[in-house]
Order: structure tokens, then C-alpha cells, then sequence
């Protein structure tokens, strides 16, 4: 009997199951949608239990589409968006939104009303403030919590459970209160490179200092593909899977997606350090690693063991991409909904546009930080910028609209790799996953205005991959994380950017730097 793998990836509004064999074919997929509560563009929660019940549907159609016996599974790995799940000392949920509705749990990865708690917290200037890229960020778990306890008192005096979403879903299926070094590390400021992890005078010094009793956090993080036990007899039930199946330690969805597209060039380890991990869709994270810690100002991390063993993981990214590209769909006249024949229908238009004007719209320039600037800047205050409209509401005034916005994007992934560069990184090559890679017009960017060249994994699901290789590794299906990412690893088409396209590109990247420059100027004065 072919042993199988069930890797399970949770987004922002859905939950993906894939069934993968031990050489990383994947043999079905399926995704359910989960309930996401916004309040305008700072809030937004989750309910817990939703995603599990969305996670069991996913896990049961995927299981059928593979046509797959389960007693064939031998491990489940979970990866999933940076949310914070919230729960009492019975395990029950508990409200995290003003209003105290019941149900929603889980302050969403992408929330930002914890601002004023990201100041002050970064106003410490604490040490622990180096290995998150000297500040840290209001979609970490850390300032959500401090808002947490200052905002909701009394939730904060009943609560006996915390989690980064992977690793709920792990206590979920197996009952274990193990973290994951990804989830730890990059979320809770947890230094898995010292003997004692835990910054308790850091905690101390910000109001947390009962963090680790309240979250019932370990003293130690576990390991990426760690096993952690076996399913418990719901979950398997829940699941459709048997009790035999091991639960392996998770990780962070962009981790997940490191791991799926890096994990195979860490067999040298130096020359890792020329390649760069791009899990794109409505938002872009960029994973970089190295042998040694590099801290990079702006970016988060030097985060130790969060992708692999004895590798130093540098992060960064866009807080919208794909999103960004979705809002000047809606807000424009000639807009509609972002559905994906609308996007289709706009990126036709603008291949026929630029069939007889391949320099379209050359007085337009963005800079789509709409939900702030992640990186290089770790600045989440940071808005947006349009230069060059006009009067055009016409559906090709949409389209090259849309066109300079994925430019900008494109630009904005040069800017964080020239970053990395700065210190001590050579990165020359892209890998490029997630939705990003069904949109000709970003590939064709990702190349030509980085001059990188770009791998893509057009029909590989990386968060699946990678969160596979975790499970492999928990079955004991492989000796170490390593070898399971490099027997799995997927063959991806190669791209190389275009010479002749290269001076537009440096013309738009010294006015998209000089925009930022201009912006700061203009926040200065206000």
C-alpha cells in the first residue's frame, strides 16, 4: 500500500487539503471557505471552529478526489496564515472583537488594531527587536496580544489557551500543546537560537509577563515535521481518517511555501543564499535563508530553525499584492467585482494594448502600499500613492490602471531583494508560487523588472508541498526535514527576464524610490 500524506493549508478565507504521496505527487486537492468578519480595513476575526469544520470538509473531499484509502495516510501537517486564536482555560472560545460576540475567536493575521501597541512595544528598543528586523509588526502575535490584555481585560483573565492558527489545528487533531519553532519564532519573539527561548524580560518590560501561563505556552519550541502523536479519536472521526495517523509540528503558510520551493538548495548551504522564495497571492511574502543570521533592517527575522534546521530564515513582503490589484478593480468606473474573468478579461485588454504601445501609460506610477508597507520600510501606517491620472474611466483607462499597479508590484519585490542584497544575500533567482503564477502579466514583471530569473511551479500547490515534507518527516518517511524537501521538491518552468526591457524598468524603479522619498517628505510636513 502507497503511503500518503494529508497537508492541510488555511488562508484568509479558505481551508486547501491536498493528498500527497512520499515523492510529492499530489494526487487531489480540495478547499472549503471559511468565515472571515471585517470592520472596515483594520479589524477582522475568524471563528475557530468554523475553520476546523471547513479543514474537515477540505481533508474529506480531498480524500475522495485522490480516491485514496485512508488507512494508506500515515501523517497530517497543517500550515496556516499568522491568526491568533483565543480560548478559555476549558478550551471553549472566547470573543476577540469589542462588540463580545460569541464565536469570533481569532484576530486575523492581517488585522491591524493593534498599531499603538506595535509603537510602544517598539519604542522599547529592546534587543529581541533585532530578530524582527528592528521593529515588529502589528500582524504578529505579540502586539495583538498586548491589545488583547490592555483593550479586553476580562477575556484576557479567562483565557487558558492561545494559538498561532498551525498550531490550534495541531492541538485539534492530537490534543498536544507543542508550538512550532515557525510560529514562535516569528510571531511570539520566542529566540529558539538561546538556551532559554523565552525573553521574559522583554515580556516583563511590555506588560506580558503572564503570557506563558495564560497561552499555556511550552518552555521549548518543536521542531518543523516533529511528531506530536497521534490523531485523537474525534478528530479522526472529523477527519474521515484513522486514530494510526500522526499529527507533525506545522508551520506559518509562507513558511510552508519556503520550505516547498527552498528546501531542496539548502544541500548547499552556500550558495542558498542566491535564491528567494516567493509565495504570491492576495498578499506576497518573500522568504530568504542563510547559514548565518543576517539581520536585515525592515524585514522580519533573522528567525533560527523556522523553515529548517540550522538555517537562518529572513522574511518580508507585500501586505497587498493580489489585494491591491483587487481594489483598483472595484474602485475604478469601468470596474466590477475582482472575479477571475474579470482579471482575465483586463489582462487580454492590456496584451492587445500593449501590442501597438509596449510603453503603456508611461506617466502613471503607483506605489501600492494599501494596507501599509510591510517591507523594506516596516512601516504599517504607510498609504498608497497614484501619479499620473487623468480623466479616463474608460475600460482601458482600467487596464493600465491595473498594468502600472502590477508594476509597482513587481517593483516593490526588487526593492525588498535589493534590501537583502545590502547585506550580505546575492540573490539572483526568483521562485515564484501561489495565485501570482495564473497571471501572465506578474510573470512576465517578476522577471523583466527584477532581472531575476524566475522559477515558477505553475501546477504545484508550495504550502501543500511544503506542509507535506513536514508530514513526511513526522511519519518517519524521511531521516531529516532535508531530505524529505529535496526527494519532493517539483520541476518548475523557467523564466529569464528580457534585455530589451530593462532601461524602461530602471526608469520606473528610480521614480517608484523617489515617490517613497517623496511620500516621507510630505508625512514629515503633516
Amino acid at each position: 500500500m502507497t503511503a500518503l500524506l494529508v497537508a492541510v493549508d488555511v488562508g484568509t478565507t479558505s481551508a486547501r487539503a491536498g493528498v500527497v504521496t512520499a515523492q510529492g505527487d499530489i494526487l487531489g486537492r480540495a478547499e472549503a471557505p471559511i468565515d472571515i468578519r471585517r470592520e472596515g480595513a483594520i479589524r477582522a476575526e475568524h471563528r475557530s471552529e468554523n475553520i476546523w469544520s471547513a479543514v474537515c470538509v477540505a481533508v474529506r473531499e480531498a480524500m475522495a478526489t485522490a480516491n485514496a484509502d485512508p488507512l494508506s495516510v500515515k501523517a497530517i501537517a497543517y500550515a496556516a496564515t499568522c491568526s491568533l486564536v483565543v480560548l478559555g482555560r476549558d478550551g471553549g472560545s472566547l470573543p476577540v472583537g469589542p462588540d463580545g460576540e460569541e464565536g469570533w475567536d481569532t484576530i486575523v493575521w492581517l488585522d491591524h488594531r493593534a498599531m499603538r501597541e506595535t509603537a510602544d512595544i517598539n519604542a522599547t528598543g529592546h534587543d529581541v527587536l533585532e530578530f524582527s528586523g528592528g521593529a515588529l509588526s502589528p500582524e504578529m502575535e505579540i502586539p495583538k496580544l498586548l491589545w488583547l490584555k490592555r483593550n479586553l481585560p476580562a477575556i484576557w483573565q479567562k483565557t487558558g489557551y492561545m494559538f498561532d492558527l498551525a498550531d490550534f489545528l495541531a492541538w485539534k487533531s492530537s490534543g498536544s500543546i507543542e508550538r512550532s519553532q515557525s510560529t514562535l519564532t516569528s510571531k511570539w519573539s520566542f529566540l529558539a537560537h538561546q538556551p532559554d527561548g523565552w525573553p521574559t524580560d522583554f515580556l516583563g518590560a511590555i506588560g506580558l509577563d503572564d503570557l506563558l501561563i495564560r497561552a499555556s505556552l511550552p518552555r521549548t519550541a518543536s521542531p518543523i515535521g516533529a511528531p506530536l502523536g497521534n490523531l485523537t479519536a474525534k478528530a479522526a472521526r472529523e477527519l474521515g481518517l484513522p486514530r494510526s495517523v500522526v499529527v507533525g509540528t506545522g508551520m506559518v503558510d509562507a513558511h510552508a511555501g519556503a520550505l516547498g520551493v527552498l528546501g531542496t538548495y539548502t544541500e548547499d548551504p552556500l550558495g542558498v543564499d542566491r535564491h528567494l522564495g516567493l509565495v504570491a497571492g492576495t498578499s506576497s511574502a518573500v522568504t530568504a535563508l542563510a547559514k548565518a543570521p543576517r539581520p536585515t533592517p525592515g524585514l522580519w527575522g533573522p528567525y533560527y530553525g523556522a523553515v529548517l534546521p540550522g538555517f537562518w530564515l529572513t522574511e518580508g513582503g507585500q501586505s497587498a499584492s493580489g489585494a491591491a490589484l483587487d481594489y483598483i478593480i472595484r474602485v475604478h468606473a469601468s470596474g466590477a467585482a475582482p472575479t477571475p474573468i474579470m482579471h482575465a478579461e483586463i489582462i487580454n485588454r492590456i496584451k492587445r494594448l500593449r501590442e501597438t504601445d509596449p510603453d503603456l501609460a508611461p506617466r502613471l506610477h503607483i506605489l501600492p502600499d494599501f494596507h501599509g508597507n510591510r517591507s523594506p520600510f516596516a512601516n504599517p501606517a504607510a498609504l498608497g500613492v497614484i501619479s499620473g491620472m487623468n480623466l479616463d474611466s474608460s475600460f482601458d483607462g482600467l487596464c493600465k490602471l491595473y498594468w502600472r499597479t502590477a508594476v509597482a508590484i513587481a517593483l516593490g519585490v526588487r526593492h525588498i531583494l535589493q534590501t537583502l542584497n545590502a547585506t550580505g544575500y546575492a540573490i539572483d533567482t526568483l521562485h515564484v508560487t501561489g495565485g501570482h503564477t495564473r497571471n501572465p502579466l506578474l510573470m512576465e514583471l517578476y522577471a523583466d523588472a527584477t532581472g531575476c530569473t524566475v522559477h515558477e511551479l505553475p501546477d504545484a500547490d508550495a504550502m501543500i508541498l511544503g506542509t507535506a515534507m513536514a508530514a513526511a518527516t513526522a511519519a518517519g518517511l524521511y531521516p531529516r526535514l532535508t531530505a524529505a524537501a529535496h526527494t519532493m521538491r517539483h520541476t518548475s518552468v523557467t523564466r529569464t527576464p528580457d534585455p530589451s526591457r530593462k532601461a524602461r524598468y530602471d526608469t520606473d524603479y528610480a521614480v517608484f524610490l523617489k515617490m517613497h522619498a517623496h511620500r516621507r517628505e510630505i508625512e514629515a510636513m503633516l
